[in-house]
């Protein structure tokens, strides 16, 4: 029997609040995806502090969907829709009695977790973080791949799967397995052609959830790939999870770089160690005669690291085989070729480096 709509919240209708009525009745339920038998939603409770009591609403309502005829698997996120109540004023504190806040927490099993961030968007930061991912996994490690562009997640697409998470013990999700990496991707959760229009609050408890209630297993680098910018999903990385470092993804042009440097400028404010850049789309060559054509320049990202005293780690050059590969969704980096060179060598140096 396939769900519909109606059926799904009929169900959700026997999930009783603490505070009166039901998911259904309240109206708690969005993003509501029907698969098949696989089923996803959200549960938006009204503030980050209802949703942190809401976790035995969120497992009996996963319960009642999976008792469902023909229903395979359920994926529920609990988040929260609307800003935390004003915190009260500080006393003043004496300089030998600093407040000592619960800070980042480390991911069970995960060895290093590494950020990729740009300033802007457009310079290749998700293509690279898949294909560095597979280079990773290519190179033996073990590797998860976590898009955390909430917003404009791209990573399904990049890495050719579409799958949705599955929930072992109702609380956690396993994450999709592709190319020999362990991907998360908010893409996965949701309809693909539907906007993911949240404030800041759910988009923060989205990516929490997104990262310590999935079962990442024994991991030797966890890479986040971020959405462009400094906004509200690097700072909420930067105080809920210990990033081990970020590297910073441009292209030469002038301009790229002037966003790549507050990218690094907000890692160093947030306290995440900058492993160093990568310079994306250095070179092209013409695939009908060979000619070799800086298209955004040449050398600006190498003499950024080297004025700032930070490692060059390489470049990529730009291709559109790479374009097609992630479209295709299997990485350039997962075959062989000059452009899995690259990627290799990338991927090589960070693990000589013991940055990944």
């Amino acid at each position: 029997m396939t769900q519909t709509n109606d059926t799904i919240m009929a169900a959700l209708s026997s999930v009783a609040l603490p505070d009166g009525g039901d998911l259904a009745s309240r109206d708690m339920i969005r993003a509501l995806n029907i698969n098949g038998g696989r089923i996803s939603f959200v549960i938006e409770a009204e503030t980050p502090e209802k949703a942190s009591t809401m976790e035995p609403q969120r497992h009996a309502a996963e319960v009642a969907i999976a008792a469902l005829d023909g229903v395979e698997s359920v994926s529920v996120i609990l988040t929260a829709h609307g800003p935390s109540p004003k915190a009260p004023d500080m006393p003043n504190l004496k300089p030998n009695a600093p407040a000592k806040p619960a800070g980042p927490q480390a991911i069970p099993g995960v060895a290093r977790i590494l950020a990729i961030g740009s300033g802007k968007g457009g310079v290749g930061k998700s293509t690279l973080s898949s294909n560095l991912a597979v280079a990773l996994a290519r190179q033996g490690r073990k590797v998860g791949l976590l898009d955390a562009d909430i917003f404009g997640p791209s990573q399904p697409r990049m890495m050719g799967t579409s799958r949705k998470p599955m929930t072992g013990d109702g609380t956690n999700m396993h994450p999709v397995e592709a190319h020999g990496v362990k991907l998360m991707s908010i893409g996965l959760l949701t309809n693909p052609d539907e906007a993911i229009v949240w404030r800041g609050p759910m988009l923060a408890s989205a990516l929490k959830q997104l990262l310590f209630q999935v079962n990442w297993g024994d991991l030797d680098v966890l890479i986040l790939d971020l959405p462009p910018g400094t906004g509200d999903v690097q700072l909420s990385l930067s105080q809920s999870v210990d990033v081990t470092g970020a590297l910073i993804v441009s292209t030469p042009q002038d301009v790229a770089l002037l966003d790549a440097v507050k990218a690094i400028d907000m890692f160093n404010k947030v306290n995440v160690p900058i492993k160093g850049l990568v310079e994306n789309m250095s070179t092209y060559v013409c695939t009908n005669c060979g000619h070799e054509e800086h298209i955004f320049g040449t050398g600006g990202v190498r003499a950024e690291a080297e004025k700032r005293g930070l490692p060059f780690l390489g470049e990529i050059p730009l291709s559109v085989d790479v374009r097609l590969a992630g479209d295709a969704g299997t990485p350039i980096a997962a075959g062989e070729g000059p452009l899995a060179d690259a990627y290799a060598k990338l991927a090589a140096g960070l693990v000589e480096a013991d940055i990944a």
